[in-house]
């Protein structure tokens, strides 16, 4: 991965492998091949391209997104030739709507990629208490919860692997980004935490952190904010969705299967928390 092109905005990182575990694909070509992933916050920009690359290389992908965003989902469902599923993920039955619609259509779980999440910016001492529960209740509670009860239940298939996304402003800090930080900082503790019980049951917990990527939302930042966000990394250029896509899709290889625990950073080298 890192020799190839598809580590493109990957630069200056360590990735720690601490087992034996990988082992080679089948076909290197579609090397999840006769594996089932679920992707949330796939409707559109970096959640689509996830859903994109993991069909590409084999998969079977489920599409989750709110209601709101059904149109699009469904585009993407289409497009990846996988279903599509609308919920909230902060609400009580998510977990057990997941369940259902993946015992009914595939029968089994492999492969969870946690990449729904929302902004809510302002300045600390002007937020609000619903700006920052809100963050965190998408962003952070409802990937734990979705992991810890996915575990518990019977769905997971063997060797199965979560990747969460986090960001470089859970490892530097962004101005205006508290709660959004905090969301993400607490991600990558998540991962670390929770590699013992994912590596018990043959499987891995990841997280991926994207520095500058050019996506709708990003195209809508101030002129200056967004050319200084383009080139504070030694690449001196924004990421791609696909980017984020393509390291989401290394993790989730038999190949990764000795990275447990670990958070890789998608950012061209960022200066800041480097």
């Amino acid at each position: 991965f890192l020799l190839s092109g598809r580590s493109a905005y990957v630069d200056g990182q360590t990735l720690t492998v601490t087992t034996t575990d990988g082992t080679t694909p089948d076909d290197w070509d579609r090397p999840l091949d006769g594996r089932v992933a679920l992707v949330t916050g796939a409707a559109r920009g970096i959640g689509a391209q996830i859903a994109r690359v993991l069909a590409r290389d084999g998969a079977q992908v489920v599409v989750v997104d709110v209601p709101a965003a059904g149109e699009g989902l469904s585009r993407v469902a289409n497009e990846v030739r996988g279903t599509a599923l609308q919920l909230d993920i902060t609400a009580e039955d998510a977990t057990a709507r997941i369940v259902e619609h993946v015992r009914t259509r595939y029968g089994h779980l492999d492969l969870v990629v946690h990449n729904a999440g929302i902004t809510r910016d302002k300045l600390l001492a002007n937020m609000k208490p619903d700006a920052w529960s809100s963050v965190l209740a998408v962003n952070l509670a409802a990937p734990l919860r979705l992991t810890t009860e996915l575990l518990a239940s019977d769905v997971l298939g063997e060797h199965p692997r979560v990747v969460c996304l986090a960001s470089t402003s859970g490892i530097g800090g962004t101005r205006g980004q508290t709660n959004y930080a905090a969301s993400k900082a607490g991600i990558i503790g998540m991962v670390h935490a929770m590699a013992p019980d994912l590596h018990g049951t043959g499987g891995t917990i990841n997280a991926v952190a994207p520095g500058f990527i050019e996506t709708d939302m990003t195209a809508r930042m101030p002129f200056a904010s967004r050319e200084v966000a383009r080139r504070i990394n030694s690449l001196q250029q924004g990421g791609q969705p696909v980017d984020v896509a393509e390291a989401i899709a290394f993790l989730a290889s038999p190949q990764a299967g000795g990275v447990n625990g670990q958070t890789l950073r998608v950012c061209g080298q960022l200066m800041v928390g480097a």
